[in-house]
């Protein structure tokens, strides 16, 4: 059986049936799609979204019987307001499967999709695409045999209207014996420790493979922030990873600081956007909020991925990344400290172990 959507399987006849949940059909079930009434009549547009998401509750999205697999998800919340400050950050987006007990993905929803800071850009890669205006989407397949839910917590202060989602999924009779399954965590440490290298995921046990990172990083420090290797700790490396990096700029597959010259001729870190790697978001030249005469007058922050979908990294038993936090200037390197959030993502098989508990939202808030 074809389990592989991409342009060479579609010459081949596919089994399976194919299903979507969203606010007018929270069940996903065959024939019910956009029966809800409007004003314009029986099934014309009735329910769109979710109307409002209350200050402390938790709607589930979706909740399917398998086995299958989710093969897109597209979310989109209301456009940020003074009112609305952080609540890209403010939502948790938590995914279960086989109705395990703790989740297998927690991140804030949009860091999930590559936009840290409680900030929309748009991300032009394979499995995450976000369009103007935060029209977030995955196409990470998320397999699941017994049993796959979705929900969105709203820890924010207000209420958050229009809550809009789709969930693409396709139902099976079964799924190959070796089927792992996706998994996504967030971290954060607001002043990294120096000489200390900052924690991307640790404390993964069993068999999988590491696919992906996303890092929102604020400089607390002048010069050039990017020397930081990425190491991958795997089945059992203690002092030393088995895998390590040249610097974090080249990790994300940049080179030179992401040099390049402006319209004046002086040189600028240049945004990119490509199937498997990214520089997404770059502050420097930003706008406060809630008073905006007021310019340049956030500390620079950046947002980069890395899809290790051609090269992911392999472990049997047990993985730990991490990453430096090394800098350079005229003096040379130097050991720096910063504001360092990250989402990683990989597939393993279950069980897995319990993440750490998540950061307040207070504590998720960007500076």
């Amino acid at each position: 059986m074809d389990f592989y959507n991409n342009l060479g399987g579609l010459i081949q006849a596919k089994q399976g049936r194919s299903r979507a949940i969203n606010a007018e059909n929270p069940h996903g079930e065959k024939g019910k799609g956009g029966m809800a009434a409007s004003h314009l009549g029986p099934s014309r547009k009735g329910s769109p979204n979710i109307p409002e998401l209350a200050p402390g509750s938790t709607h589930v999205l979706a909740e399917i019987d398998g086995p299958g697999i989710i093969q897109h998800i597209w979310i989109t919340v209301t456009d940020r307001t003074e009112k609305d400050y952080h609540v890209l950050r403010d939502l948790v987006l938590r995914m279960y499967w086989d109705n395990e007990n703790t989740p297998s993905v927690e991140a804030p929803l949009g860091d999930f999709f590559c936009c840290g800071f409680a900030r929309g850009c748009d991300v032009n890669s394979l499995p995450i695409v976000v369009n103007p205006k935060r029209a977030m989407n995955s196409y990470f397949p998320m397999p699941f045999l017994k049993n796959a839910k979705i929900t969105i917590e709203n820890q924010h202060a207000g209420i958050v209207p229009g809550f809009f989602y789709q969930i693409d999924y396709t139902l099976y009779d079964e799924l190959p014996a070796d089927t792992v399954y996706f998994h996504a965590q967030w971290r954060r440490e607001k002043l990294t420790q120096k000489q200390k290298d900052y924690t991307i995921v640790d404390d993964i046990k069993g068999k999988g493979h590491y696919i992906g990172t996303y890092m929102a990083l604020t400089s607390l420090e002048r010069y050039w922030w990017g020397e930081g290797e990425v190491k991958f700790y795997i089945d059992d490396d203690r002092d030393y990873p088995t895998i390590c990096g040249t610097g974090t700029e080249d990790y994300f597959g940049g080179a030179w600081s992401f040099g390049g010259l402006d319209e004046n001729n002086r040189m600028v870190e240049r945004l990119y956007s490509t199937p498997f790697l990214g520089y997404v978001y770059y502050s420097h030249h930003d706008r406060d909020v809630f008073h905006p005469c007021h310019t340049d007058d956030t500390m620079p922050q950046r947002g980069l991925y890395r899809w290790h979908i051609m090269d992911p990294i392999l472990f049997e038993k047990n993985l730990r990344v991490t990453i430096q936090q090394i800098g350079v200037c005229h003096k040379g390197l130097f050991e720096r400290q910063d504001d360092v959030a990250s989402t990683a993502y990989w597939y393993q098989c279950e069980p897995h172990n319990p993440f750490p508990p998540l950061l307040s939202k207070e504590d998720r808030w960007p500076r």
